[in-house]
């Protein structure tokens, strides 16, 4: 049985949270209520994920090349260090997903590399999908040392997506070679036609909350570039809480993970409809805290830091 976990997830941060109602207040009111109680998220002693991780790409519906383009390149990027260019996403992942490895006394961080891509443009399952479309989706990947991606077009409807989630992680069982084994799963929508607003801020005037002008999107794109932004917060969910047993805090149904335990927190100095100070390209005036892959430049989320409790950045 897939166990599902949700980047955003506003309803549960509403009932925890009864005297918020904006999207950014009810997220940064669950930072503050984190942050003060200095709990670090637990580990409660499940697997994580080891060694070389292939990330399969599976892209549903109709996405453009230079789009596809973008999201390959920020996988490479999770594992190739632009040279001589600083922050760079590859510093992102190793430095922050390391604090959690050796909480949990490992030394077998994962590496992330980017696998196969497979592209069904041709709605096969239809235009509007449920969480078992999308486990039937990711069960195209590899299943075995693998994080199986699902990427859903801007015209494609996904149960929950805009109305509590951007996207998800889970895990399936499957059996292979007559061996019982369990592998991980993401899905994100490109939410550019559905819900800018709420799953592309900081690129798009926010649905809730401060009204400040929106960011240049590093990539100009504003639908893919919130969509990377949200599946680098769901890979570092994934990987040190691969199967619902590892590092979170709260119900193991709705928990605040090493990304979502920061919501809307990209620099310095960010607060309610402010994404912090982030760095700006002096020729396209696009906002971004990390160099990629080919000259890339992209926006990741802050992570939960277990070493200090606090959430830390880039820049």
């Amino acid at each position: 049985m897939a166990l599902s976990h949700r980047f955003l997830n506003v309803n549960n941060l509403l009932l925890v949270l009864a005297l918020f109602s904006a999207l950014f207040d009810v997220c940064f009111a669950a930072r503050s209520i984190l942050l003060t109680q200095n709990q670090l998220l637990r580990y409660h002693n499940g697997a994580l994920l080891q060694g070389t991780i292939s990330v399969n790409l599976i892209w549903y519906g109709n996405f453009k090349p230079s789009q596809r383009a973008i999201v390959s390149d920020f996988i490479s990027s999770l594992s190739s260090t632009p040279t001589n260019v600083a922050p760079s996403v590859a510093t992102w992942w190793n430095g922050f997903i390391d604090k959690y490895y050796r909480l949990a006394n490992s030394k077998n961080n994962p590496s992330l590399h980017l696998g196969k891509q497979l592209l069904d443009d041709n709605y096969s399952l239809g235009k509007s999908l449920s969480d078992k479309h999308i486990v039937q989706l990711a069960s195209m990947g590899e299943q075995m040392n693998a994080i199986n991606v699902v990427l859903t077009a801007s015209d494609v409807t996904v149960a929950g997506f805009c109305v509590n989630r951007c996207g998800t992680h889970g895990s399936k069982s499957s059996i292979l070679k007559g061996k019982n084994h369990k592998f991980a799963y993401i899905w994100v929508g490109n939410s550019e036609t559905q819900c800018p607003g709420y799953c592309a801020w900081p690129f798009h005037q926010p649905v809730y909350g401060p009204q400040n002008p929106p960011l240049i999107a590093p990539n100009n794109d504003i639908g893919m570039d919130g969509l990377v932004t949200v599946l680098s917060g769901l890979l570092a969910g994934t990987a040190t809480n691969p199967f619902g047993n590892g590092f979170y805090q709260g119900p193991a149904t709705a928990p605040l993970e090493a990304a979502s335990a920061c919501p809307g927190v990209y620099g310095k100095g960010a607060y309610p409809g402010y994404a912090g100070d982030l760095l700006l390209d002096p020729t396209t005036g696009c906002s971004y805290n990390a160099h990629g892959a080919g000259g890339r430049k992209y926006l990741v989320p802050a992570i939960f830091d277990p070493s200090t409790s606090q959430c830390s950045t880039l820049v």
